[in-house]
């Protein structure tokens, strides 16, 4: 469980700043008019997956934590505990919706076939998903 812990813990130190890498190149690119190139898929692409193999390295970490076995006591228990209710509830639903407005980004970038509009759809759901993964980090326990 340690093990799991801190792999999600430092990876997440990658995605944050492949993110904000490919938040930056995207709206770059959106602004000065450039093609959209091999490498400017591969920086979104790597960004891509990281992120989904954080968010199912946080599944395996959800289900194996012992804050998981506090379901057993009731949704009231763990809605009243804040810090039950970061781990449990608030912290896997809005990186759940992160990674999604991520890949509904990769996947309405691939639709477009002028460069600008690729770039911008890149940098906007990619800043999104980054956004509200900077919110949901619990900074007072993040190794």
């Amino acid at each position: 469980m340690i093990i799991i812990h801190n792999i999600h813990s430092y990876l997440a130190y990658f995605v944050l700043t492949i993110l904000l890498i490919t938040v930056i190149n995207s709206f770059i690119g959106w602004f000065s008019n450039s093609h959209f190139s091999t490498k400017d898929l591969r920086i979104s692409l790597f960004a891509l997956i990281l992120t989904h193999i954080q968010l199912l390295i946080g599944f395996i970490l959800y289900f194996v934590s012992p804050h998981f076995s506090e379901w057993q006591k009731g949704l009231a228990n763990v809605m009243g505990n804040s810090s039950l209710r970061l781990y449990l509830v608030e912290h896997p639903i809005t990186n759940i919706f992160g990674v999604f407005l991520i890949t509904i980004g990769w996947s309405l970038h691939k639709r477009q076939p002028l460069s600008n509009k690729r770039f911008l759809r890149i940098g906007l759901f990619y800043f999104l998903g980054l956004i509200l993964f900077f919110f949901q980090i619990p900074w007072s326990k993040w190794a």
